[in-house]
């Protein structure tokens, strides 16, 4: 299964990484970087009246192998910032979707834009790593960690000034979420496992999310009407990645989904 060897990979990485640059030194890094350019992912994603839009940046991915040839990662977050994203996910890990953990630091040189780091985090040395690295954000996937992992990620989060978005795709994965005091949701449409798409699960999860969170939406948004559809249901925010990473025109296809520039073909994210 795919999912499994990205996670022994991820793990193997880690304890690399460890031995070069073990915790307690990360730990002291971070302690003495100062960051001045605080950017709320939350707040950002967060407008009710607005369409919100978090564009992906990534070269690869398991289902779909090289997006994109001409993969400039600078040029494509200042696309997105000009065609009126709201926020930037960035992957990083290596293997399979071809990201860099570099990337958050240069790209956040050339937009104002606050900065999700997508990744497999299965450890607290990756939030230090990530807050090192300058990312406002980072993705925790409720259904690769227990309830008591989850909940003390996310009260590190604050501590080091980043918000987390916690990714669910059942309705254990959001129960375990809720509990554990995730104040941003983001509904899978993509079973990781599997890596098959039903555009239409998150409609059955989003009435079991507590009134008062954020939503964000991932995977199987084809269209301005998707989006809308789902903004209905009191969704806040959106993830795209592969239908922006395919296109010719970053400018054109980001607009058509916020529903101001009609060009757009239809297509899968």
């Amino acid at each position: 299964m795919i999912l499994q060897e990205i996670i022994q990979y991820r793990k193997r990485d880690l304890e690399e990484l460890k031995k070069r640059f073990p915790l307690n030194r990360l730990r002291e890094a971070v302690e003495h970087h100062v960051r001045r350019d605080i950017r709320s992912f939350q707040k950002a994603i967060a407008n009710p009246k607005e369409l919100n839009l978090v564009c992906e940046i990534k070269k690869a991915s398991p289902s779909e192998g090289i997006l994109r040839e001409d993969f400039q990662p600078l040029r494509l977050a200042t696309l997105y910032e000009h065609a009126g994203a709201s926020a930037i996910s960035i992957l990083t890990e290596p293997r399979y979707f071809m990201g860099r953990p570099s990337y958050l630091k240069t790209i956040r040189q050339v937009t104002t834009l606050p900065l999700l780091r997508k990744d497999f985090i299965l450890e607290t040395y990756q939030l230090y790593e990530s807050a090192l690295l300058e990312a406002d954000a980072f993705l925790l996937i409720s259904s690769l960690l227990t309830g008591k992992e989850l909940k003390v990620f996310l009260e590190i989060a604050p501590q080091l000034g980043m918000d987390a978005l916690v990714e669910v795709h059942t309705e254990e994965d959001l129960k375990k979420a809720v509990d554990a005091g995730a104040q941003i949701i983001g509904v899978n449409n993509r079973n990781l496992r599997t890596l098959e798409v039903n555009p239409h699960w998150a409609k059955r999860l989003i009435p079991h999310i507590p009134k008062g969170l954020i939503v964000v939406v991932e995977s199987g948004l084809c269209s301005h009407e998707d989006l809308m559809v789902y903004k209905s249901l009191g969704v806040h925010a959106f993830l795209i990645g592969t239908a922006l990473m395919k296109s010719r025109d970053i400018i054109g296809a980001v607009q058509s989904f916020l529903g101001t520039d009609k060009r757009w073909r239809r297509t899968g994210s």
